[in-house]
């Protein structure tokens, strides 16, 4: 389109009717001259009208020729434009032109510059990358002693430099690369508790959180309380020897004289009010046989000291434990009121002693099948197995309810509940009452001033060994996660998602895949809802991103690696693969954390106690009568299989037998274990070898007894589960074989971490194989000899590079369920022949040996 100008100073002629043509087309655009009416003129850039069209010269006659530089214009004469001069119209061509090269000059210098710009970017994008190879590398290097040989003992090799650099703090029983990482988690935890609340609300989990961290940390206000809030607990129970109960008050016992104490009422306020398990634990948990429901289940339960062979004094370690212990509560007694307190301690150890010699170890055969120790009966049933306590009574009080008679519960230990009852039968009533008021004590007295935290202080560096105390700060940090996770978690989430984080995406998400077991105080056996602390039922966040998730990438490439090593087994029926292999395909896995942490005011219904900063111990028990009500209302609800055990910032992960579920919390997904700008070698050999690991948990000697659904059944053919625990067997006693400052590992209570451990490593090599094939080799890390094969198990290694003080060993093998760190690492990659090919290991060597266990 173009505008026509009238020219002013005299009227318009007419003009002839043949085809005109404009000057005004867009020469910065390069665009032809376009065609115009005859009736119409143009105006240049510089404003000039001028007006095109067949013109007659100045004697009338037609033009019979044209310019060199330009077509003819009007005629001066007869009323037209003036003709422009053949200079101006050469001006005008030569300035088009000129602007024509500038334009052209213009976009080549845009084009180099984009180019340059794009150069740039993909220079910044390898400077990256060489900096993340230089920083893989220095990790690395710095861990590993060249001087051992790998084929010898991989361990050293792998953990030499570490360990040589490193000792450990005074506050800590153990120090490790994974430690690391939890001490990052912990400082920026730290931080947020620290900041200025937010959400001031009243019901606001975040102040709440805040305030109850607040709470903790003001240790001048816990001094001046002293032991006082923990008296009022024990007047409120009745004091010591009973003491202190009311006459004919509600819920107690009273005769002609003179008042005698009510076991049961004391049993109800110990296990019902103070979460504290006496002679046994009540819990709410999935029911074994029924997935999709809650059920009511006791177990044996009532030892404060971990293991009852401690109880027994069968060596010089075990005696020396029992010494402390009996001073410790003779000395919290004392501090706590008790007259007498050498007698009462002498005769509560006793009980405990008896209690100790009913008591079945976890490593016993008996406490590995969980199908023999499943015992669902009637109320009914357990009054008459158990007649020393008024079963209905407690129960109808703990779960606010009136059951019938013929209400199921799960049993567990049915000898031991027999057994625990006679005991019952036959102690006084006194010790009983003492021995339960002193189980209450030994939990709440951490919470109490610097006094009682120093005396239990002295025990601890008795047995295992601590030179110092933990920090009040971080000790106030591990009470708000404990009481608070998922609120703390919360603020952890928020971080994450305001800041970025190492991993793509660390929302949780559910999906038809696999999970991890428990590395750290977390027991994947117990997946309960306690009558202690626990979390909400929390819902996951669906991935919304089309792009693939590299840990979801990690996970499916491991659940792939499993299904072709199940199908490839020579000593597994084909009726057992499909049942296998069908578990493997309903795994649930999560990772991240739960979208339900992104919604405060879902947050806030889940803490729905006060706190005050003023009242430490005040907020401990609200907190525990909370998460009471919480678990006891479990029993009327269908099982939530998307319920998170763990808070997003635990340095954890866990499988669970019961829900076919795995769970990787957003706390163990970094580096070291983690890091997207690490080659995947190193990511497969250490978060892989982690998934692997609660992966196979799925497969070992415990979650082997569950099918797909989460249910407690055989889905294995007799020969099949045969041929699985002989290869069981062959685990157990390469690890017994095993031993540490002269004492033996268990390679029976350790079993099911063993076989996980085997398995993780083998599933994320062949995972990471997978990889390869698909991705292409790897660029090597700079400055290092180790082929990328080589680096997936050194990485599996330096996860494990650990350093414990030696008092703390002879606990750990009596009652941790993985084996030390050491034979972690060298028992798993001796007994996988592609170790030793990839470090060209000669048969027969250490790390080699000609027989080797294999399971998966």
């Amino acid at each position: 389109m173009f505008h026509t100008f009238p020219n002013k100073s005299k009227p318009q002629s007419p003009i002839s009717l043949e085809k005109t043509y404009s000057l005004t087309a867009h020469y910065d655009d390069f665009q032809e001259v376009k065609y115009g009416s005859r009736y119409s003129s143009s105006t240049l850039s510089n404003g000039m009208s001028l007006h095109l069209g067949g013109s007659l010269d100045r004697s009338g006659r037609g033009r019979g020729g044209r310019d060199r530089c330009v077509g003819g214009g009007a005629s001066p004469g007869g009323g037209a434009a003036e003709r422009w001069s053949r200079r101006e119209i050469c001006l005008l061509s030569a300035l088009v032109f000129a602007a024509g090269v500038c334009v052209i000059l213009g976009c080549m210098l845009a084009l180099k510059f984009l180019s340059l710009e794009a150069q740039d970017a993909q220079c910044r994008e390898d400077c990256r990358a060489r900096r993340s190879l230089l920083r893989a590398a220095r990790f690395v290097q710095g861990n590993i002693d060249a001087s051992v040989q790998p084929c010898h003992d991989f361990y050293s090799f792998a953990c030499g430099g570490w360990l040589r650099r490193h000792g450990i703090p005074e506050d800590k029983l153990s120090y490790g690369i994974i430690t690391g990482i939890g001490e990052q988690n912990q400082e920026k935890l730290q931080r947020l508790l620290e900041e200025p609340v937010r959400r001031t609300g009243l019901d606001s989990a975040e102040r709440k959180v805040k305030e109850f961290y607040r709470s903790c940390v003001n240790i001048q206000e816990i001094d001046r309380l002293g032991g006082g809030p923990m008296t009022e607990v024990i007047e409120n129970c009745g004091g010591w020897d009973f003491s202190g109960a009311p006459p004919g008050g509600a819920g107690w016992e009273s005769g002609s004289a003179p008042v005698r104490p009510d076991f049961n009422e004391m049993l109800y306020r110990t296990q019902g009010v103070y979460s504290t398990a006496v002679f046994f634990s009540i819990t709410v948990n999935v029911d074994d046989k029924n997935s999709s429901r809650n059920a009511i289940r006791i177990d044996q339960e009532g030892l404060t000291l971990p293991e009852r062979t401690l109880y027994l004094g069968q060596d010089e370690d075990s005696v020396k434990i029992l010494a402390a212990y009996k001073a410790l509560m003779e000395r919290l007694l004392s501090m706590l009121g008790a007259h007498n307190a050498t007698v009462k301690s002498r005769e509560i150890l006793e009980l405990e002693m008896r209690l100790a010699n009913i008591t079945v170890s976890e490593f016993d055969e008996q406490r590995k099948d969980i199908s023999s120790m499943y015992n669902r009966i009637t109320l009914k049933q357990l009054q008459r197995m158990a007649p020393s306590l008024h079963w209905k009574r407690l129960l109808d009080r703990i779960f606010h309810d009136n059951f019938s008679e013929e209400e199921e519960i799960v049993v567990l230990a049915t000898d031991y509940m027999q057994k625990v009852s006679d005991i019952i039968k036959t102690s006084s009533k006194r010790v009983l009452h003492n021995y339960m008021l002193w189980r209450i004590v030994a939990a709440l007295s951490e919470h109490l001033s610097t006094a009682f935290r120093s005396t239990i202080h002295e025990f601890s560096r008795e047995i295992d060994g601590t030179e110092r105390q933990l920090e009040l700060g971080r000790l106030c940090l591990t009470q708000a996660n404990k009481h608070f996770g998922m609120a703390l978690g919360a603020l952890f989430s928020s971080d994450l998602t305001g800041h970025g984080s190492n991993s793509s995406d660390l929302t949780g998400h559910g999906s038809n895949s696999s999970d991890l077991t428990g590395l750290v105080g977390f027991d994947p056996r117990s997946p309960t809802f306690p009558l202690e602390i626990c979390s909400p039922a929390l819902l996951p966040r669906q991935r919304k991103s089309r792009n693939r998730d590299p840990v979801q990438e990690l996970v499916e490439d491991i659940k792939h690696a499993l299904d072709v090593r199940l199908q490839e087994l020579d000593w597994m029926d084909d009726e057992t693969k499909e049942a296998a292999r069908a578990k493997l395909q309903h795994m649930m896995v999560m990772t991240g954390y739960p979208e339900f942490l992104l919604k405060p005011e879902l947050i806030d219904q889940e803490y729905g106690f006060d706190v005050n900063e003023k009242t430490y111990f005040k907020n401990i028990l609200n907190s525990i009568k909370y998460n009471i009500k919480l678990s006891v209302k479990k029993i009327h609800q269908e099982v939530d299989k998307t319920t998170w055990l763990l808070p997003p910032q635990a340095l954890n992960a866990y499988y669970l037998p019961n829900k076919n579920q795995m769970v990787f919390p957003a706390g163990i997904l970094q580096p070291t274990l983690y890091d997207p700008e690490f080659p995947q070698s190193l990511n497969y050999g250490g978060i892989g070898a982690i998934i692997g690991h609660e992966l196979t948990h799925g497969y070992d000697d415990w979650g082997g007894q569950y099918d797909r659904y989460g249910n407690l059944k055989q889905w294995w053919t007799e020969e099949s589960y045969r041929k699985f625990q002989k290869k069981a067997e062959c685990i157990i006693k390469l690890y017994d074989n095993f031993t540490v400052y002269n004492q033996r590992v268990n390679g029976r209570l350790t079993l099911g971490e063993n076989i996980a451990d085997l398995g993780g490593l083998k599933l994320s090599y062949y995972a990471y194989q997978k990889w390869i094939r698909e991705h292409g080799p790897e660029r090597p890390l700079p400055g290092l000899k180790y082929t990328h094969e080589q680096l997936l198990f050194i990485a599996f290694a330096q996860n494990w590079c650990m350093k414990r003080r030696s008092q703390s060993i002879y606990l750990q093998l009596l009652t941790d369920k993985h084996a030390p760190e050491h034979y972690r690492v060298i028992g798993s990659v001796s007994q996988f022949d592609e170790f030793g090919r990839v470090f060209h290991c000669p048969k027969g060597s250490p790390m080699h040996p000609v027989n080797k266990c294999s399971v998966w």
